[in-house]
């Protein structure tokens, strides 16, 4: 497994991008243009909407515009090539026009990632981690997108039905290096590696919990790591709020992942959550430029 030193700076490769993280971790707003994802199925259904969206999270200070076509919230039911395609192709072609960010295609199918790439897309965001479509390993290393590999126990439709774990960190991780030798194995660069522990993907409260206090655990692998916390169920378990009442919870969450390493975050509410990663990070940097210091 091609790993990078601890002492370089982590770098990720996406088409002709290249993105650093020396200045904290990016922000990738959520787009969904979906009618049922769990946070906010139906609100950007058509161009109009979407586009408006995706301006309002570029001006909030987003750094990735992280579109959807099919929700994976637990229980959802798969769609089809063509009915994902007709979804996505018309919003990511006019944020793509209009908005300059770069964008992610949260997709598991390999011909829909081609023609979003095709249309500006230049990160594919596999919530299967190259499992639900063989060929898309191979696009990935031909397209020199960067790929988002995350944890998921089970399926969008069963991964919530009582999933169990011996001890969910070593096996996230496992999964993780194995899932990064099949993309080397394809072809795919170490720098064009994301990976994600897959928070609320196959897990229960404990497991999200654990996750995010050993998340420092992911960084070690040498890749950048993703958190994905937005508005999940165990942040609504623990604050008792409903789906948009969760940003406060879901800052505490993002804020943890920051001081343990996270590189990008994917977040809904990008505004606050800007503030959010901008403390936190200040702090984080401070800490780190002082240490040995007070020893000294």
């Amino acid at each position: 497994m091609t790993t990078t030193s601890s002492s370089s700076p982590l770098l990720l490769t996406a088409g002709s991008r290249t993105f650093s993280f020396e200045s904290g971790p990016l922000l990738m707003g959520v787009l969904n243009v979906t009618p049922d994802s769990f946070s906010d199925g139906g609100a950007y259904l058509t161009v109009e909407h979407a586009l408006q969206h995706a301006r309002q999270m570029q001006a909030e200070g987003a750094d990735i515009i992280d579109i959807g076509a099919e929700s994976s919230r637990p229980g959802a039911q798969p769609i089809d090539e063509t009915e994902e395609l007709r979804r996505l192709l018309p919003v990511l072609e006019a944020v793509h026009d209009a908005v300059p960010l770069p964008i992610s295609v949260d997709t598991t199918k390999a011909a829909v990632a081609r023609r979003a790439i095709r249309a500006g897309a230049t990160i594919v965001n596999d919530i299967s981690a190259l499992r639900g479509d063989p060929l898309m390993g191979s696009l990935v290393a031909e397209t020199g997108a960067a790929v988002v590999l995350m944890h998921m126990q089970g399926t969008p439709q069963s991964m919530q039905q009582a999933p169990r774990y011996g001890h969910v960190v070593e096996e996230v991780l496992a999964f993780l290096r194995e899932r990064v030798q099949v993309a080397i194995a394809h072809g795919i660069k170490g720098s064009q590696i994301v990976l994600d522990p897959g928070f609320g993907f196959g897990k229960l409260q404990e497991h999200n919990l654990q996750l995010l206090a050993e998340f420092d655990a992911f960084t070690k692998l040498g890749y950048p790591v993703l958190a994905g916390v937005s508005r999940k169920q165990f942040i609504g378990n623990l604050t008792q709020q409903p789906v948009q009442e969760r940003g406060y919870g879901t800052a505490g969450a993002v804020a943890v992942a920051v001081l343990k390493g996270a590189r990008i975050i994917r977040v809904h509410d990008v505004r606050s959550m800007r503030d959010t990663v901008s403390v936190v990070s200040a702090i984080s940097c401070h800490a780190r430029s002082h240490v040995g210091v007070s020893n000294a």
